[in-house]
């Protein structure tokens, strides 16, 4: 059969719900997506350019266009997810974990044993979980072994062989953590009744168990029998406390998967919560790399799907922060308000968590991924054309208008590159004029880098609002530097960003790693700009008080510091010490102006 065109392939596509598949012309397989209307969402691929690279490249290599048409869209959504694991096509996000996840097994036995295990064996044994972490299911084993008591030996425990005596109690039940069903000391029935209370507590419900010992407690001090009472209060205290510290905002909260999402650039998080009887009995969250310009609610719907089957939940409703495509049979709430936005609520909280813990971890183990993302959110948040690698920031310093300075920092990467910082002295502003003085610094910085064929920055800040803003501008106007040069001025007060006539400043979320980076550079300009000023202000102090000595000026006085480093040195030196730097005439000028 000969090759066709994509156009004759769009237009043989139909109107239904499906799985499209893209491959190149050496017949490997691109991408899998899934789509409400399979036609028009495969057009829109080739009917735009698009602004995100690989997708350009994406939509480059594509050769054949196969689908397959499903009855409805969260069919689609369970047949592309099935479809990527098994490809897993260059194109797609990948939803994949090495983890082999803990579970909870009660054996299929005549006295069931309770274990942790990470194998599952199809014998007819049940299986609670999978749990994401192995501290829970030992955390909640032992709460079990505290309440009920279970054997732990692996006989088999069949009615003949207890008959015939075949086995003999061990020293568990001698420290009362096992009733001795092995010499026939706990019938069959009263250890099934404890396995199915054991089943509600790893669901979440500790009600059945609780309304037991209550009512067992009160029966034995009924009797005067208060040691046992006493036991059994508290073994009732052991499930209260173990419930109040997994109980979250409301109990009749039952059988709900939770999900959130947070991304950024290059990264999804989705946390999702699993709640019974209102208690999360289990959190886990997943960290998606974008392949393509994927948007949230895309994401989200893959993960649910993907993170459901790997847990194997069977919730009937699930509490989502936007609209996804779901199975009919399931119950879809967007939680506005209440108990049900809590939980929405901290199910985000632990999403942001994992993802600062993730920037954390890969600040340290790759440093080069972790500048790249900042870069690339910089790039986003700031509205620029190029990643600022190279930014610099200005700031202006005087005190009541005396010695004008300004400072120069300069930050690659994202972080100081300390060796590039500059200072400058105002030469062409009388008095206290921040407006000029930041004219002046702008013009004589990209004046020289512009004559030393220097890089220039993708960035630069200016410390100030609208009116520095502007100053600046000037003199990249007169450069010819307007536009070529992204530029923004921050305000102190309120942290607003300005750009170039635009009136609206732009406020960053306070936690926003790009503020942070802009915040650095206008505390390390403040904090250089400061201490040059101080140092000149310093040196002009001494010097002032050595000019002040008729005959002595300013060359004699810096000839003297460089000599003896300081005044307190030069008051305490000898007439003969002084001559030997400024000849006798002055020396004597000077010891006896200190003595």
């Amino acid at each position: 059969m000969p090759e066709l065109s994509i156009e004759i392939q769009l237009s043989t596509l139909p109107d239904n719900p499906g799985v499209y598949q893209f491959y190149d012309s050496e017949g490997k397989i691109l991408y899998v997506g899934k789509a409400k209307n399979l036609k028009k969402r495969v057009s829109s691929y080739f009917a735009k350019t698009h602004e995100y690279g690989k997708t350009r490249v994406l939509v480059k290599k594509i050769s054949l266009i196969k689908h397959i048409v499903v009855p409805t869209e969260s069919d689609a959504l369970l047949l592309e997810n099935n479809l990527i694991k098994k490809y897993q096509p260059r194109y797609n996000v990948q939803l994949k974990d090495d983890k082999s996840y803990p579970w909870i097994c009660i054996k299929n036995e005549r006295f069931p044993r309770i274990f942790p295990t990470r194998k599952l064996i199809r014998d007819g044994s049940e299986y609670f979980g999978p749990y994401t972490r192995m501290t829970t299911v030992k955390t909640l084993l032992d709460l079990i072994k505290s309440v009920y008591p279970l054997r732990t030996c692996n006989y088999d425990l069949s009615e003949e062989k207890i008959k015939a005596g075949k086995y003999k109690v061990c020293l568990e039940y001698h420290l009362g953590n096992c009733k001795g069903p092995c010499e026939g000391l706990q019938s069959a029935e009263e250890y099934h009744n404890q396995i199915a209370d054991i089943r509600e507590i790893i669901k979440g419900n500790f009600k059945t168990s609780l309304a037991y010992f209550r009512k067992r407690m009160k029966s034995l001090a009924a009797e005067m029998k208060f040691e046992e009472a006493q036991r059994i209060k508290d073994k009732i205290e052991v499930l209260e406390n173990y419930q109040v510290k997994s109980t979250i905002v409301n109990p009749k909260i039952n059988n709900v998967d939770v999900f959130s999402i947070i991304s950024d650039e290059a990264f999804a998080y989705v946390n999702f919560l699993q709640l019974s009887h209102g208690s999360i009995i289990r959190s886990h969250t997943m960290e998606i790399k974008k392949k393509l310009d994927e948007t949230d609610e895309e994401l989200l719907q893959l993960a649910v799907v993907e993170i459901r089957q790997r847990f194997d939940s069977q919730s009937r409703e699930l509490y989502v922060p936007f609209p996804i495509a779901v199975s009919e049979d399931i119950k879809l709430t967007l939680p506005k308000l209440g108990d049900k936005k809590k939980i929405l609520d901290l199910s985000e909280r632990n999403a942001r968590f994992f993802r600062q813990e993730r920037f954390k971890q890969v600040k340290i183990t790759d440093p080069d991924r972790h500048t790249n993302r900042i870069m690339a959110q910089m790039q986003k948040d700031l509205r620029l054309s190029a990643e600022p690698r190279h930014i610099e920031c200005f700031d202006n310093s005087n005190m009541q208008g005396s010695h004008p300075v300004a400072a120069c920092v300069v930050f690659r990467n994202g972080k100081p590159a300390k060796k590039e910082y500059r200072h400058f002295n105002i030469k062409t502003v009388e008095g206290p004029d921040d407006f000029a003085s930041m004219e002046e610094v702008v013009f004589r910085r990209y004046r020289r880098l512009l004559n030393e064929g220097e890089s220039l920055p993708q960035l630069v800040v200016i410390d100030g609002g609208k009116g520095q803003l502007s100053s600046a501008l000037k003199s990249l106007d007169i450069l010819g530097l307007r536009g070529k040069i992204a530029i923004i001025g921050i305000a102190k007060r309120l942290e607003e960003i300005y750009f170039p006539e635009d009136p609206i400043p732009l406020y960053l979320d306070k936690k926003s790693e790009s503020l942070k980076i802009i915040q650095q550079l206008r505390n390390e300009a403040h904090r250089f700009g400061i201490s040059f000023h101080r140092n000149k202000r310093s040196k002009a102090a001494i010097n002032s008080e050595l000019e002040s000595i008729e005959g002595i000026g300013e060359k004699t006085a810096n000839e003297l510091l460089q000599r003896f480093k300081s005044v307190k040195r030069i008051k305490e030196a000898s007439m003969e010490d002084l001559s030997k730097t400024v000849g006798m005439a002055k020396a004597k000028k000077i010891y006896e102006n200190f003595h």
